[in-house]
Formats: C-alpha cells, sequence, structure tokens
C-alpha cells in the first residue's frame, strides 16, 4: 500500500474527504519525522513507538576491493510496534 491508498482507506473508514484525509495525514507524518529528528520519542499506544537510535562508528569493508573503512556514527530512525498491532498481525 502505498500512501495514495492508504489516504483513500482513511477518508473511507472516517468518512471525511480525500483531501483532508491526506492533510491531516501528511501532518502526522511531518509531526512524527520532526519529533524523532529532534531526539524525542513518538509513541502511539497499540500501534507502536518511533524514535532515533545511536548508530556507533564501525569498521566495514568495501564490497568490490575488500579493503577495510571506517563506517562513521549516525543517527537512524527506529520502529517499535505496539503489543495490539503484533497480535493483529500475527493471527
Amino acid at each position: 500500500m502505498n500512501k495514495g491508498e492508504l489516504v483513500d482507506k482513511v477518508a473511507e473508514k472516517s468518512g471525511v474527504t480525500k483531501t483532508q484525509a491526506d492533510s491531516v495525514l501528511s501532518a502526522a507524518i511531518e509531526a512524527i519525522m520532526e519529533t524523532v529528528s529532534e531526539g524525542d520519542k513518538v509513541t502511539l499506544v497499540g500501534f507502536g513507538s518511533f524514535e532515533r537510535r545511536d548508530r556507533k562508528e564501525r569498521e566495514g569493508r568495501n564490497p568490490k576491493t575488500g579493503e577495510t573503512m571506517v563506517i562513521p556514527a549516525t543517527k537512524v530512525p527506529a520502529f517499535s510496534a505496539g503489543k495490539q498491532f503484533i497480535e493483529i498481525v500475527s493471527k
């Protein structure tokens, strides 16, 4: 499912127009991305949590040459599914 299909489904389930559903979904996604990028955690009870995790500097290899290289430390987004989400998916 892509964003357009999700907008259609949200509009259908909530009884609003597709334009309204798209606006709300876009705003929610943007708010989650901004909050996580600032280092805060976003928890949606039953659905899951979005957070920023630190990835340490590590040693890697260039797959073409086999040469050892250092992969720098970075910050990455992470998602942990909530209990209710896990239960629904596992059925």
